[in-house]
């Protein structure tokens, strides 16, 4: 991952805050939360970076001749 990429640490830590409050704020989670904030950040980084990469008639040959 170059630096642009890198996941922050604060960006982190305000996505598990964020799970954690969506979740009533339960004790003892946060190894979890963290752990699926950095999950999804990462899958997110990888939705805009394949998005990118499509062509414009998008992936499953849309649009192809038979």
């Amino acid at each position: 991952m170059t630096d642009k990429a890198a996941i922050t640490f604060e960006q982190i830590r305000e996505r598990a805050y964020e799970i954690w409050e969506r979740n009533h704020r339960p004790a003892g989670f946060e190894i979890e939360f963290w752990l699926l904030a950095e999950r999804e950040l990462r899958a997110e980084r990888e939705r805009k970076r394949g998005a990118g990469h499509e062509p414009a008639g998008g992936a499953g040959g849309e649009g192809a001749a038979s």
